[in-house]
């Protein structure tokens, strides 16, 4: 690999490495054409027949014939990738074993802002008028051009009270000429003087501790702080002082679409909207703020976990807030985990990052305790505000009516805070109606044909879809298997089932449905949130999108439709992540004036994540959590790497893993499972297998797993994804 550290400056006739953003092996060597180029330019090449945009990345190997050397073709009119930005690709392609150009692909992900912007043209009155035909109309368009700066034909014509075809006429008599006007700012810059919100001691001595971090170089501080807590007034403390230092700053936020909330007491607190990263932006939206990270005008972005990969000039500050949160996972393609990237971001650029949470990660946590990571902790609520009651209701002493999914403790308590007027919420981590649908009569069950998956009802769109890979049906008048008609019955429950139920229970109250399906994107996420606020609607239904940080005053309970669901995940984190999950679900209670309460249905009151949440003893929780997998040897204490086979035809991907199998490494602290069938055997047509490695923290995992690879190429039908520290297992 190229040393980023010395920029180069190539001369024409120079041999050079180009990065394209493909799935490749490395770098292609070019030779420089007739323009000098420098390391980390963007540049178009030739490949297979046609124009490929890609990076300079140094000097070439030399392992091509000089003579053999395609040219550059030209250098794209983009700022430069900075080294820092090179030097975290090839860090995050070596770590997770994916080709550098499959990385910097996720740095090249708007083509249109490597090429210049067309100009911006406007029209005022010509230094040398001409005699032309003067008529009252044109009589006005002169006059506004005189009173008026550079406006567009289209802007003159409207402030002139004229048509366009005025305007026409008085640019081609010339009397009018065209101007080249100067791009306007992408963003405002952040109001550093606006009012901040008054902190209590423990949330000021926090921000201080933050704010210090700024002048150390590299450090990782972890914000530990109950739900309300204040952490997000704390942080732009760090913020305000990083950007008053004149740095960039990133703030990656899970959903950053259904951050409706966020975004608002941001600009409130800077007066001004930050710039945006997400895949929900149109093109035009994400090619100006690609152009203004690179030039350094984007003072603040606050994304996803893709913003990682911007071309920040100058960033000095990187936040992760809700860090414990399973969307900064990536699981197709590159597999990475955009929190633990962010902290290698701020290693490699040397400068503090700061992780989030009301319930943070294992991970995190032991890096604490380890001394690696700072600790900023808030244990209470801002403004004097109480955590709310949480009490299980065991569902074998009181069931919910036959073909109901609510008990009669969530039903009395929800009629107590519907008569109060104040707000409810019930919570359920399922999608649409039901989950399953089987036949009455043979006991056939819908199931995707490309997945190994059920098909779920979703009533409200009148379809059966599968979550996977999209496909849908609708449900069919008689059965396949059996041919009996009219014999599909719903099978469980989804929150649009149990919103059918509150309906019902409660004829006079607002009820709504908050999924991924009803906010499918910022603008309906931030419609909803609006709503809630201003009470037009009493009692929310939700999956886990309702958990993402919300402060609606008036919700004052919170039911927990089924407090079980993902104990038993099958899966080292099942545990942790179901504590987390219903945690952040309680804390959307009570978070005011008015105090909450959270019934959490179970069948297993006394499991330890339920004792936990019940008795707010977490840390306790989490030490079981810990000591469990220090004694296995699993993250955080031992590594874990998935690798994943997949192809169209069953047997070849078979052949392959048998084959796999015998040539698994054998070495001291490191075991090989598999392969197995897949949780997920088939998705999207492809049959899966896996295998699992584990490790101790001191093996080379990577090297480990290239030179298991090596020795046994797959056939080119069979693709081999590797996931190291994976988190689903699916």
């Amino acid at each position: 690999m190229n040393d980023l550290s010395t920029p180069c400056l190539f001369k024409p006739g120079q041999r050079v490495a180009v990065m394209l953003p493909l799935p490749l092996g490395g770098a292609y060597d070019y030779a420089v054409g007739d323009q000098p180029l420098r390391s980390g330019d963007f540049v178009e090449v030739p490949l297979a027949g046609r124009l490929v945009a890609g990076v300079v990345w140094g000097m070439g190997d030399g392992k091509v014939d000089g003579a053999k050397l395609r040219p550059v073709a030209r250098k794209l009119a983009a700022p430069s990738l900075p080294e820092v930005s090179r030097r975290f690709i090839d860090w995050v392609a070596s770590y997770t074993m994916a080709p550098p150009g499959a990385v910097l692909k996720m740095a090249m992900s708007v083509a249109s802002a490597l090429e210049a912007a067309p100009p911006i043209h406007a029209l005022r009155l010509a230094p040398a008028i001409p005699e032309f035909k003067e008529t009252a109309a044109r009589r006005k368009v002169m006059e506004t051009a005189l009173r008026l700066p550079p406006l567009s034909a289209a802007d003159l014509a409207r402030e002139a009270g004229v048509g366009p075809a005025v305007v026409k006429g008085l640019v081609e008599a010339g009397a009018l000429e065209s101007v080249e006007l100067p791009a306007p700012p992408a963003f405002a810059p952040p109001d550093l003087t606006a009012p901040r919100a008054e902190l209590s001691p423990g949330q000021q001595a926090g921000a201080d501790t933050l704010v210090a971090a700024l002048d150390g170089g590299f450090s990782v501080i972890v914000i530990d702080g109950v739900t309300g807590s204040g952490k997000t007034e704390v942080y732009f403390e760090a913020v305000a002082a990083a950007l008053g230092l004149g740095k960039q700053v990133l703030v990656l936020l899970p959903e950053i679409a259904l951050s409706a909330q966020w975004l608002d007491r941001f600009r409130r607190r800077f007066g001004v909207k930050p710039a945006l990263w997400h895949s929900d932006l149109g093109d035009a939206t994400r090619r100006k703020t690609w152009r203004a990270v690179a030039s350094g005008e984007a003072a603040i972005v606050v994304g996803a976990r893709s913003g990682l990969f911007l071309p920040f000039q100058n960033l000095g500050l990187i936040v992760v807030d809700e860090e414990h949160d399973q969307a900064f996972k990536q699981e197709d393609h590159v597999c990475y985990h955009a929190r633990d990237m962010a902290v290698v971001r701020a290693r490699l650029g040397d400068f503090p990052a700061v992780l989030a949470s009301a319930t943070p990660s294992l991970e995190s946590l032991a890096n604490v305790q380890a001394g690696r990571y700072g600790l900023v902790h808030l244990p209470d609520r801002h403004a004097g505000a109480v955590l709310p009651d949480i009490v299980p209701v065991d569902l074998r002493r009181h069931p919910p009516p036959k073909g109901r999914w609510l008990s009669p403790l969530l039903v009395t308590a929800l009629e107590e805070v519907l008569a109060a007027g104040e707000q409810a919420m019930l919570y359920l981590n399922r999608r649409g109606y039901a989950p399953l649908t089987l036949c009455r009569t043979c006991g056939h069950r819908l199931q995707c044909p490309h997945c190994t998956a059920w098909l779920v009802e979703h009533r409200s769109a009148g379809r059966l879809i599968c979550h996977h890979c999209g496909h849908f049906i609708r449900l069919p008048p008689k059965c396949p298997e059996c041919e009996a008609e009219g014999s599909f019955a719903a099978c469980g429950p989804g929150v649009e089932r149990v919103a059918e139920e509150a309906a019902l229970l409660f004829p006079n109250a607002r009820v709504a449905v908050m999924t991924s399906d009803t906010c499918s994107g910022p603008h309906a996420a931030e419609e909803f949130v609006r709503r809630v606020s201003d009470h037009e609607i009493d009692l929310l239904v939700g999956t886990q999108i309702v958990a993402k940080g919300y402060h609606f005053p008036l919700l004052t309970l919170v039911g927990v439709v089924d407090a079980d669901l993902g104990l038993d995940g099958g899966d080292l984190r099942a545990g942790e992540r179901t504590h987390q999950l219903l945690s952040q679900v309680a804390g959307r209670a009570g978070r005011a004036e008015r105090p909450g309460r959270v019934l959490l249905q179970t069948y297993q009151p006394d499991h330890p994540v339920l004792g936990a949440l019940r008795s707010g003893q977490r840390d306790a929780f989490i030490a079981r959590e810990a000591e469990a997998r220090r004694d296995t040897g699993m993250p955080p204490y031992g590594r874990l790497a998935a690798l994943i086979l997949s192809g169209p035809d069953v047997s070849v991907v078979e052949a392959y893993a048998r084959s796999l199998a015998k040539a698994a490494p054998r070495a001291e602290g490191v075991q090989v499972l598999g392969p197995a069938l897949a949780p997920m055997a088939l998705l999207r047509g492809k049959h899966r297998r896996r295998f699992l490695v584990q490790s101790a923290r001191s093996v080379n995992l990577q090297a480990l797993i290239r030179d298991w690879l090596a020795r046994c190429a797959p056939p080119k039908s069979v693709r081999v994804q590797v996931d190291v520290d994976p988190y689903s297992f699916m």
